[in-house]
């Protein structure tokens, strides 16, 4: 037998320096026979790959294949159409009855996959370009099938602009191996592409480039009238009521490019001047008034994946999960409560409730707060409000970055936003999301803050996915049963039992407004069915978009029971108070049963977000925010060294996202409670500035507090005098100086750029 002998491969360590000598000594004729010598060895490699006994022997069928690449092109394109829609639909028995189902759907979306391919005759390395675009069709298809098994919502261009606010929930919804398997997946994938630049040969033909220019430019102009008629025929749909059922009925491509192309609200036809003073009944819908001059508290509660789970026929639950929430049902206004989106969404149902506007007008698949809100005003029921005095307060126990709600808020008239950087969360669950009751505690601080009546906007977040399959309460309140698998009974176990302690929350916020026995109103509502595969025919209701609400109050409201879409609620609670203020509540209130309502709301709509404005006659309810981030500020009361040289800081408010800053560089600093923070590698000299500020996402400043000066072992309050402490005032709890610590304050709204 022969034997074999591997060759040694020796590395030899590179000499970059006398590379860079040589590179700098180099003349222009040495470039030039440089580049000559690289042009002749390329040829060389070139010429012995053509040469090959496979090249030749592939020859006739490359002649074969370039001859024909266009018929090549549209085979190809309908396979990775029918990959990436198994991928998405995670069968490709579901993709087959798609394809065969709707023939003239999967057709158009292969054209749209075939016609990038045309840029192929661009270039000469068409094995690498085919490569590429490939590469990319079938990463969207990926991308969105792992998408799908974590939540209802397809990937779409949306999740591009929340990329980022994304990542810091990545733990909450992959597992480590998930990650790790992505971590070395792509980075590997870059790889061999371009090493395919490399290695994947080039087209030794003539080039025909203007011919293939204008064949471009033909097959995309000839798709874009293909589109036209696609959506003319009804083949396609512009208007999605359902993300999720538009990804099955109309495929992934067109689904995406929809979302990513089709945003905003485009200008109606009738669109004029006129039009709207007619719609504005000459200014009426700019007026604000009270028919009988009193104005409860007005809290809306927004609960996280809330349902009424005794919709779900088939769950049988041990006990009843909502106590509190039944016994309002059955005393207090309610009913179900019709949302834009399933299973994901909080945004787009926090959107409408806030301004009263209907989605179906946007974009398929858009969040307002990712687009136009992110840097626009516009009026909402936090100015509604204003215009009677009250304050405006909105909450919520997660991050204040996270679709761009500290934007979006102060944008849209909000005195103060307290987001989970000014919580100090003990309690989550076992997914790691905080639990609702923190909520209790800073809903109270917003009402201190001020001495009128309030509107106070709580987003909640205990009731958010995913919902693990395997057994994660050890001793579970509520049991459930009626699923067909051990892993949904436990998903379903996880989800009703975090319900019941959002019941718990309700039932304690009641309790707290009665005790505080001011004049109050609460409408509790859910935002979305949570991600559980329901199906219509699973609930009582037969619908998808429904949830429960009901408003709760303690000033007599007769009950009035009824069905009501998310983008009415607002404007219906502001009518049985007898207030009339907003123009689109206004424009609900006044126009709900009259012919063209729908029509005319979209009109209006454009003319606020999109159009001139002619509905304000020159004077719109908001020119600017003007929010600060939580309402308490952190406060200093001292400081001590330890024997090891660490530091122990005092005082008040401090929560984990509190971040110390001496002299203007943040410390390494560990949280311990909420009024003790340990810096182990700081030091500390007379004259020393501290400040203490709450840090988001993105390094995002929301809140500074005072400046202190170290002096001799203690703390006080830096008035600007550069001599130190001596002129400062003993730490008594005072915010320092205003005016600059509102300069600081108001900065985070640059910072997140």
């Amino acid at each position: 037998m022969k034997k074999i002998q591997l060759r040694k491969i020796e590395w030899k360590k590179p000499n970059i320096r006398g590379a860079w000598q040589k590179f700098r000594s180099m003349k222009p004729e040495d470039w030039k026979e440089w580049r000559k010598k690289r042009k002749e060895r390329r040829e060389e490699i070139l010429e012995k790959r053509r040469s090959s006994p496979f090249a030749k022997k592939m020859a006739p069928y490359y002649r074969i294949m370039n001859r024909f690449s266009l018929i090549f092109h549209a085979l190809w394109a309908c396979i990775i159409n029918f990959i990436i829609e198994a991928i998405s639909r995670h069968s490709a028995f579901a993709a087959w009855d798609y394809m065969t189902g709707t023939p003239l759907v999967f057709l158009y979306n292969a054209c749209m996959i075939f016609v990038p391919f045309l840029l192929v005759y661009l270039v000469r390395r068409r094995v690498f370009m085919r490569i590429v675009i490939s590469a990319l069709w079938l990463f969207l298809g990926v991308v969105n099938g792992v998408m799908l098994l974590k939540r209802v919502t397809p990937f779409n261009a949306q999740d591009l602009k929340t990329f980022t606010e994304g990542l810091s929930l990545f733990t909450n919804y992959f597992s480590v191996q998930e990650l790790v398997m992505m971590g070395i997946g792509v980075p590997a994938l870059i790889v061999w592409i371009v090493a395919m630049w490399r290695r994947g040969g080039q087209y030794t033909g003539k080039m025909h480039r203007i011919l293939a220019l204008v064949g471009v430019v033909v097959g995309f102009g000839g798709f874009s009238l293909l589109t036209q008629l696609a959506v003319d025929n009804r083949v396609v749909s512009t208007y999605f009521g359902n993300i999720a059922f538009a990804y099955e009925d109309y495929g992934l491509p067109y689904c995406f490019q929809a979302s990513l192309f089709n945003t905003g609200i485009s200008q109606p036809n009738d669109y004029t001047e006129a039009k709207m003073e007619e719609i504005g009944e000459n200014g009426a819908l700019l007026e604000s008034t009270s028919d009988t001059g009193e104005f409860p508290n007005v809290l809306f509660v927004q609960l996280e994946s809330f349902f009424d789970v005794s919709e779900f026929e088939q769950l049988q639950c041990s006990q009843d999960p909502l106590p509190n929430l039944r016994s309002m049902f059955e005393n207090y206004s309610s009913g179900y409560f019709k949302v834009p989106s399933v299973g994901a969404g909080t945004a787009n149902t926090e959107f409408e409730v806030l301004t009263g506007m209907n989605l179906r007008y946007f974009g398929p698949g858009e969040y307002p707060y990712k687009t136009v809100l992110k840097d626009q005003v516009c009026e909402s029921a936090a100015t509604a409000f204003a215009r009677f005095g009250y304050g405006t307060h909105a909450l919520h126990n997660n991050g204040g970055n996270f679709y761009s709600r500290a934007r979006v808020f102060n944008n849209i008239g909000f005195d103060s936003f307290t987001s989970k950087e000014f919580m100090n969360i003990l309690q989550t669950t076992e997914n790691g999301w905080s639990k609702d009751d923190i909520l209790l505690t800073h809903i109270e601080d917003a009402l201190d803050d001020t001495e009128q009546q309030d509107f106070v906007f709580t987003i909640s977040v205990q009731g958010h996915g995913n919902y693990p399959e395997e057994k994660v309460i050890e001793n579970p309140r509520i049991t459930v049963s009626g699923m067909e698998t051990e892993e949904q009974n436990n998903a379903w176990e996880y989800y009703v039992n975090q319900v019941y302690e959002m019941d718990q929350f309700a039932g304690n916020l009641v309790k707290m407004m009665e005790e505080r026995g001011e004049p109050t109103v609460i409408v509790f509502y859910g935002d979305h069915l949570p991600t559980m595969g329901l199906e219509a025919s699973d609930l009582k209701s037969r619908y998808l978009y429904n949830t429960n609400y009901v408003i709760w109050d303690n000033i007599g409201l007769a009950k009035e029971d009824r069905n009501i879409p998310s983008y009415q609620i607002m404007a219906d609670v502001m009518e049985r108070l007898g207030l009339h203020s907003g123009t689109v509540f206004n424009y609900h209130q006044q126009r709900r049963q009259t012919e063209d309502y729908l029509l005319d709301l979209e009109l209006l709509q454009y003319d606020i977000l999109y159009g001139d404005q002619y509905i304000y006659e020159g004077n719109p309810p908001i020119t600017e925010g003007h929010m600060e981030m939580g309402v308490k500020d952190v406060t200093l009361s001292g400081i001590t060294e330890s024997l090891d040289g660490s530091w122990s800081l005092y005082g008040e408010n401090f929560t984990k996202w509190s971040r110390v800053y001496i002299n203007d560089e943040r410390q390494d600093s560990t949280f311990l409670n909420n009024t003790r923070i340990e810096l182990s590698e700081s030091t500390l000299e007379n004259g020393d500035i501290i400040t203490v500020k709450q840090v988001g996402s993105s390094n995002t400043i929301f809140r500074v507090s005072a400046q202190y000066v170290y002096q001799d072992g203690a703390l006080s309050v830096y008035t600007g005098d550069d001599t130190g402490g001596s002129t400062g005032e003993n730490t008594d709890g005072s915010t320092g100086d205003g005016e600059n610590q509102e300069e600081e304050i108001t900065s985070w709204l640059d910072l997140q750029e």
